[in-house]
């Protein structure tokens, strides 16, 4: 328990660091006790901004029910009630409230699937907690958390520097400083110094720049200094997708044709066939309810939202919906090789040095950025690996790191390619630096042999390049490592670095993994292209590439060359060459440049902060989860929680179902609208009745909305989804296949509903009887017709009947209906039908069938063909 007014008014930057200590109730290098964490959230609350209130579910119902469609519904069950048919009127109204329901049903899972979405895509940040390193979510921390600052990430909460090593901080978005500010922990600021010369102090929201360090949080969610400038609800609006504007925009032109049918069946009942003017104007109002095209955003909007919450069940969470609907025309996927296509599970397995083995490992021990977690260490896997290594010959390497901490550390840069340390050995100032052995050996003038630094020949750097290219063709990582004893402490690494005594090289193995051969092969078999981007050595990078299936014979281009090439140049060896090693961010926005100006679409992963332009300029973005920084995270479209690349290949694949399933719901769904205007159409022209009473229309838009809208966002993948090339993304979502199958299907419903309809009516003149078989056959008809329409080229016994439960539990949910209509007289006068004879449930059957299942047949012909 803290004193919540006595934190929220101390002055922190002033503060001696023992009286921080005590008035918050924590521990310099231990940090908080889960159970006090636990005290302190009940206490203070999670550490966000003050977020949008959900609506309670009665709010939404009654806000629904002011809609224009449902307001028409209620209007048609007023006119019932007055004219005197109060069943109906009843009727109506439960069904009002059924349709009602589902649709805010609907609308909450989109909103839910979405906020789950954003909550999964938010950062972790890493504390220390009762000794142990833990990785949570941003949320839970709380004052008194020892957090870990760490470059490329962003600061969780406004903290108190306990230690810091070369560590700057952005804080634009906080003061507007345009460059990086640094940072120390020294006591001692003047009480009255402005927030931007606040050295000791790092606020939420600010990026890491460079360096690393330990603070203690002072204050999380409205009381941070980003809070108090904030003031207003933490409100994401997930933007719409170009789909979901172009579904809008084809709402509102279909609405004018339904409206314009709707007025016109009733005026030719009424004015030519002599209908009671009461019963077409509640037909017109009921048609207007049931053709007009409402739902069609809602349905985009739903797949899109659902699609994207399985997707995150499978690993790979999508920030946008944008993203979901690109993921299907992905044409190239430019992918990392440590980590995604391999295991990032390193181990040290060859150590060369003249010196002796000890030295190197030292080095590597305090060149190091891993962080101790009770046994074992935290970080990068290179790192990691350096300390287990080190572990594993005897050194106590925390004891080590105790007793001679890091005074000073120069960060790994991507155009250094190399960190050093600075610390204490032997009481003298002693650098410690590893990286590329290329970038180490440039800055080296000796060599450690034993005990001695030797000059460092060139025939010597000649053959150490030798060996490195050795072990890189074995499919190693190799490090470089040096050493210097300073005589006074360098103010940055282009001072520090000059001089080093190279003193040998480590070589670590990262084994590719298992399912990436396969993965490729999928990719490759439906269309895309696979390209491998490293930093890595270039032989490295060809001996990962053949174990996973990467043509490695083909030439590798290195970023050197990359940099000798135009952008024309660029552009002809990008279409040939699938293996890009000692690259730079800088040349991963080239080549991804390269690629799109070649028409291709284009995924990109990235981790590091200078990966942002790449992921950014990517048309889709694909950030680390595990190891990727926030910047990489807030630039992507998509996030891999587990840095696999089989992820990236299954989220390709649940791509192009979500937009094949998104295809399926829209054409089904306009198929049943063209068809009921048909039907309906017809009878008008030939002035007899219509087939349908206003209650059954109604009705049937309950049944064909909750079919749209649920039962097609859970269909399974058709067997060749992946052997389809990608989609062109300039394509249009209603192009010609899909408007003559809507066409075509929706003719073929028409026709059995019309035939057994006329059929019936011209042969007994009895309305009710006749409506009663157009009705059935409708139902029965469009359940058939929405299993055909499962599939596009498979024919549905090869899918699977019983694969989609969604669709099973709503044809039972008709079938039940049928059987109780059909059989219990009160609801048969409710619903406007009667009982039929054997002989026309034979006429309905036949019909549907015939009406509806030339579709499937036409696909077992074409399936066949295409082997």
């Amino acid at each position: 328990m803290i004193d919540v007014n006595k934190v929220l008014h101390t002055q922190w930057h002033t503060a001696p660091m023992d009286k921080i200590t005590v008035d918050l109730g924590t521990d310099q290098v231990d940090g908080l006790s889960e159970q006090e964490v636990k005290i302190r959230l009940a206490q203070v609350g999670s550490n966000t901004l003050t977020e949008e209130k959900k609506e309670p579910f009665w709010q939404v119902f009654f806000e629904e029910l002011r809609e224009p469609m449902v307001l028409m519904l209620l209007v048609t069950g007023v006119l019932y009630a007055v004219w005197g048919e109060l069943a109906d009127a009843i009727m109506i109204f439960v069904i009002i409230l059924a349709l009602n329901t589902v649709e805010v049903i609907n609308e909450r899972r989109s909103k839910n699937a979405i906020a789950s979405l954003r909550k999964l895509a938010e950062p972790n940040t890493a504390v220390r907690r009762d000794g142990r390193f833990l990785e949570i979510p941003l949320e839970q921390v709380v004052p008194g958390d020892l957090i870990i600052l760490q470059s490329g990430h962003r600061v969780s909460a406004d903290a108190r520097l306990v230690e810091s090593f070369g560590l700057s901080v952005d804080e634009s978005t906080l003061t507007g400083e345009s460059l990086p500010v640094e940072k120390s922990a020294v006591a001692g600021i003047d009480p009255d110094a402005p927030l931007a010369e606040r050295h000791n102090m790092v606020y939420s929201s600010t990026l890491v720049s460079r360096g690393k360090g330990t603070a203690i949080v002072v204050a999380t969610g409205m009381n941070t200094e980003i809070g108090r400038i904030a003031g207003m609800a933490r409100q994401v609006k997930e933007p719409r997708t170009p789909l979901q504007n172009m579904m809008d925009e084809l709402s509102k032109v279909l609405i004018w044709f339904a409206l314009g049918f709707s007025v016109l069946v009733p005026l030719i009942g009424i004015f030519l066939a002599h209908q009671p003017p009461k019963q077409m104007l509640l037909t017109g109002l009921s048609l207007a309810f049931a053709t007009i095209p409402e739902e069609l955003p809602i349905i985009i909007t739903m797949v899109l939202s659902l699609g994207a919450f399985r997707l995150s069940k499978k690993h790979a969470i999508a920030k946008r919906l944008n993203a979901v609907e690109s993921l299907g025309s992905v044409t190239v996927i430019a992918t990392d090789k440590t980590g995604t296509l391999t295991e990032n599970r390193m181990k040290v397995v060859n150590l060369e040095t003249r010196a002796s083995h000890s030295r190197l490992l030292e080095i590597g021990m305090f060149c190091n950025d891993a962080l101790p977690n009770g046994a074992v260490y935290q970080g990068d896997a290179m790192d990691t690996a350096l300390m287990r290594a080190a572990q594993q010959a005897g050194w106590d390497v925390n004891a080590e790191r105790r007793a001679r901490p890091i005074l000073v550390e120069y960060t790994f840069d991507n155009e250094r390619k190399r960190m050093s340390t600075l610390s204490l050995r032997d009481g003298r100032l002693w650098l410690a630096v590893k990286g590329a052995p290329e970038s180490v050996l440039q800055q080296s003038t000796h060599i450690l042999d034993g005990e001695t630094a030797e000059v460092l020949t060139e025939e010597s750097r000649q053959n150490i390049l030798e060996r490195v290219t050795h072990l890189a063709a074995d499919g190693l990582r190799v490090l470089g490592c040096a050493e210097r004893f300073l005589v006074e402490d360098a103010s940055d690494p282009a001072t520090a670095e000059r001089g080093l005594t190279f003193v040998g090289l480590v070589g670590l193995q990262d084994p590719a993994r298992p399912q990436a051969r396969d993965a490729i092969a999928t990719c490759q078999r439906a269309g895309v292209r696979i390209i491998m981007i490293t930093g890595d050595h270039p032989l490295t990078a060809r001996a990962i590439a053949r174990q996973v299936g990467l043509d490695g014979n083909h030439e590798i281009i290195t970023g050197s060359e990359i940099d000798r090439l135009s952008d024309d140049k660029l552009i002809a060896v990008v279409q040939r060459a699938a293996i890009f090693a000692r690259t730079t961010p800088e040349h991963k926005l080239r080549i991804v440049q390269a690629l799109q100006a070649m028409g291709e679409r284009v995924a990109v992963t990235g981790d590091g902060v200078n990966d942002a332009p790449a992921l950014s300029a990517a048309d889709i973005g694909v950030a680390m989860g595990e190891t990727g920084t926030d910047v990489a995270r807030e630039a992507s479209d998509m996030i891999l929680a587990d840095d696999n690349f089989i992820t990236i290949v299954n989220a390709v694949r649940e791509g192009r179902l979500i937009y094949e399933n998104l295809k399926k719901g829209v054409r089904y769904y306009l198929t049943c609208k063209l068809a009921l205007v048909l039907i309906t159409l017809l009878p008008t022209l030939l002035l007899i009745p219509v087939p349908f009473a206003p209650v059954q229309i109604i009705l049937m838009e309950l049944f064909m909305d909750l079919m749209a809208a649920a039962a097609f966002v859970a269909e399974k993948p058709e067997a060749d989804l992946l052997d389809q090339k990608p989609r062109d993304p300039k394509a249009r979502f209603m192009d010609r296949a899909m408007i003559n199958s809507i066409i075509t299907s929706s003719l073929g419903l028409f026709a059995a509903v019309s035939a057994v309809y006329l059929f019936t009516w011209y042969g007994t003149q009895n309305q009710v009887t006749s409506q009663t078989v157009a009705f059935f056959a409708w139902l029965i008809g469009h359940v058939f017709l929405a299993f055909n329409m499962r599939s596009e080229r498979q024919p549905i016994l090869q899918l699977g009947l019983g694969s989609n439960r969604m669709m099973l539990i709503w044809s039972g949910g008709i079938v039940a209906f049928l059987i109780i209509v059909s059989l219990i007289p009160g609801v048969q006068q409710l619903m406007k039908v009667t009982r039929l004879t054997v002989s026309q449930w034979g006429l309905v059957f036949a019909a549907t069938v015939i009406g509806t299942y030339w579709i499937e047949l036409r696909k077992l012909i074409t399936y066949k063909k295409e082997g």
